[in-house]
C-alpha cells in the first residue's frame, strides 16, 4: 500500500489542499463522496466521507476516522506536519479499498472512511510537546465525521507527543464503549500481528483520555474522541515514535509506517465486515452494564 500512502502524501502536501482535489482523486471508482466545508472565525476546515460499498448492506459497517487537527500549520509551519497522519492514513486506506472494489474484490459489508482537510490549522501549547489546534471545534468536526451507519469505529490518529509509549511504528488501544475501556481485541491484536510481523503494540490509554475536550483534564491526544459522541465500539490506530515528537512538526511523517497502520485499517475492515473480527466481547459487555451500571455520562452520552 505504500503507493496510494505516497500519492496522499503528496495530494495533501500543499497550502491548496482541499476536499475538492480527494473528490477529484475518487472520481474513477465507485463510491460515494460528500464534502462539506466548516468554518469559524479561527478559518476553515473541509470535512471529506467515503463510502464503499460492500455487497450486503446487512454485512457490519465499518468506520474509519483520520483524527487530526490540520495537515498543515501554515504560515508558522511550512509543508506537511505530524498530525496530519491520521488523515494521510484514512484516505489512503479509502484508495486501496476503491482500487480493491472496482477490480472486483468487493468486501462483504460497507466501509465508510472520514476525515477533515485543514492546511493552515493553528498550534497550542501541550506538554511535553505542542499540539496542533484546529479552528472547528472537534466535537463540532466529529458529529460530521462520524455516521450512524458504523457498527464500529478505527480512529487513527498521530501519537507521537508523549512519553508514555516509546516505539516506532503503530500501535493500537483497548475498545471503548459508552464510557468503559474494556479488553484489548484479542481479534484486532492478531490483524496487527499479522500485518506488521511483529509483537502487537498496546496504546496504553486512562479515563482522563475518554472525557470529552475542554474540561481542563490532561489528554494524551485526541485519538478516543470519537467515543464521546458514539454509542459504536472506537479502538484507537496511533501512528507513534520512539520520541516524542510535535504535532506541529514538518519532516516527521514516516511513509513506511503510514502503509503499516494503512494495511492494518485494510484488513480490519475485510475482516469485520465480513464478520469475522469482534472489536469487543458483547456478553461481557452486557454483564458489565448489569454489575456496575452505565459509565455513559463519563464520555458526554445521553442516556
Amino acid at each position: 500500500m505504500l503507493g496510494e500512502v505516497i500519492t496522499i502524501l503528496e495530494l495533501l502536501d500543499s497550502p491548496n489542499a482541499n476536499a475538492e482535489k480527494v473528490s477529484t482523486l475518487f472520481k474513477e471508482y465507485n463510491v460515494e463522496i460528500s464534502v462539506k466545508t466548516l468554518k469559524t472565525s479561527k478559518g476553515k476546515t473541509d470535512v471529506v466521507k467515503i463510502l464503499i460499498p460492500g455487497k450486503n448492506d446487512s454485512a457490519p459497517t465499518l468506520g474509519i476516522i483520520g483524527q487530526l487537527g490540520g495537515v498543515g500549520a501554515r504560515p508558522e509551519f511550512l509543508g506537511l506536519v505530524s498530525d496530519s497522519d491520521g488523515a494521510i492514513v484514512a484516505l489512503a486506506s479509502a484508495l486501496k479499498l476503491a482500487k480493491m472494489h472496482k477490480e472486483g474484490d468487493v468486501l462483504d459489508g460497507n466501509v465508510v472512511i472520514s476525515t477533515h482537510i485543514c492546511p493552515d490549522a493553528p498550534t497550542e501549547p501541550h506538554d511535553p510537546v505542542p499540539f496542533m489546534g484546529s479552528p472547528i471545534g472537534i466535537k463540532e468536526v466529529l458529529l460530521e465525521m462520524i455516521d450512524e451507519k458504523m457498527d464500529a469505529i478505527l480512529s487513527v490518529d498521530t501519537t507521537k507527543g508523549n512519553e508514555i509509549i516509546n516505539v516506532k511504528g503503530f500501535a493500537i488501544s483497548p475498545t471503548v464503549k459508552e464510557g468503559y475501556i474494556l479488553k484489548v481485541s484479542n481479534d484486532l491484536l492478531n490483524i496487527q500481528e499479522r500485518v506488521s510481523g511483529k509483537l502487537p503494540v498496546v496504546l496504553p490509554i486512562t479515563m482522563q483520555d475518554i472525557t470529552p475536550y475542554g474540561n481542563d483534564i490532561h489528554h494524551i491526544n485526541s485519538i478516543m474522541q470519537p467515543a464521546t459522541v458514539t454509542k459504536s465500539p472506537v479502538v484507537g490506530v496511533a501512528i507513534t515514535t520512539e520520541s516524542a515528537v510535535p504535532g506541529c512538526a514538518t519532516g516527521a511523517s514516516h511513509p513506511f509506517d503510514l502503509e503499516l497502520a494503512a494495511r492494518f485499517c485494510v484488513e480490519v475492515a475485510k475482516d469485520f465486515t465480513s464478520g469475522r473480527c469482534k472489536f469487543y466481547d458483547e456478553a461481557e459487555f452486557q454483564r458489565l452494564l448489569q454489575l456496575y451500571g452505565s459509565m455513559r455520562k463519563l464520555v458526554g452520552l445521553e442516556e
